[in-house]
């Protein structure tokens, strides 16, 4: 009878046992890594919690909307013009399902009665404009501001097309309510300038920036946080700004161009939205009518 051969460390292993032993290794090495392994990123469950964008207001200017908008009438930065109510001389015409705001050369100089902050009545001139502002009707903390807009002719002389926010309390006209007495630009009056052509740079540009604040009445700078940037003007472009934590966020066409870092929390304050265009020297126009055109403008917030 014979034994069975006993197993010692000296004692090869034979082949048959070590093929059963090593297929048996690989298969408890494969349930272990298919365990410890997560799944593949398309079969994974999403962690991203980030909230979407809702919009909360949205004008397509089908129609000039009084609970949205309202004509501004005040005289700033030393303008040569003076802006109108309800959109006189074609200062301001909704037509087309756009929104068109113009400076308007009448040839002759008419009275004008605009005041600036001090109470001084602009003098008679021959350039009339529009400016609406959705202050008292449509005021937001933070989100996204975006309007689709185009500026036919840019880099002419004196031009100064506009799409900006300013803080609920300002307290320039109109003033309608008992908590709008705080001066430009300290907080609650804070200003951001989504889309600005300042025409002596030239054509097909634009400026972007926070106004930073120096902390008195009057006391804003220009030019630290600006981003001046490269647009065919003529054409529609979407310009945004965009801030839920520290950052601002400047964009066109959806891309973020330039991103004012720690100064989102400079504007705490709910602010309204200004369309405008001014005659900023006194340059003489060489047509009847300079116009931004506007498609649209809206808010979004984090949902």
């Amino acid at each position: 009878m014979t034994r069975p051969t006993r197993l010692t460390p000296s004692t090869p292993l034979p082949c048959e046992l070590v093929r059963s032993l090593l297929r048996f290794a690989v298969l408890i090495a494969t349930a272990t890594a298919t365990a410890c392994t997560p799944p593949a990123a398309d079969q994974r469950t999403s962690t991203d919690t980030t909230p979407e964008w809702v919009i909360d207001f949205f004008d397509d200017f089908d129609t000039f909307d009084p609970e949205s908008w309202q004509d501004q009438l005040l005289w700033v930065n030393d303008e040569d013009q003076c802006y109108v109510r309800d959109g006189a001389h074609g200062t301001r015409e909704v037509s087309d399902g756009t929104l068109k705001v113009r400076v308007v050369d009448l040839g002759e100089p008419l009275e004008c009665d605009n005041l600036s902050k001090f109470g001084d009545v602009h003098p008679p001139t021959q350039y009339v404009a529009g400016r609406i502002t959705s202050k008292n009707r449509r005021e937001f903390v933070k989100g996204r501001w975006t309007a689709r807009l185009r500026v036919q002719n840019s880099g002419q002389a004196g031009m100064l097309p506009a799409w900006w926010l300013l803080g609920a309390r300002n307290n320039e006209p109109p003033v309608e309510e008992d908590d709008e007495d705080v001066c430009w630009p300290m907080t609650g009056s804070g200003e951001i300038d989504i889309f600005e052509h300042h025409s002596d740079g030239g054509p097909d540009h634009y400026a972007a920036r926070a106004i930073k604040n120096l902390g008195h009445c009057g006391g804003g700078d220009w030019q630290q946080l600006m981003h001046v940037q490269a647009a065919p003007l003529a054409e529609y472009h979407e310009y945004a700004v965009e801030w839920d934590g520290e950052d601002l966020l400047f964009l066109l066409d959806g891309e973020v161009i330039h991103t004012s870092e720690g100064e989102g929390n400079a504007f705490p304050e709910p602010l309204f939205a200004v369309l405008n265009f001014a005659k900023i020297n006194a340059s003489p126009m060489t047509v009847d009518a300079w116009t931004m055109e506007v498609d649209w403008v809206k808010h979004e917030r984090r949902n």
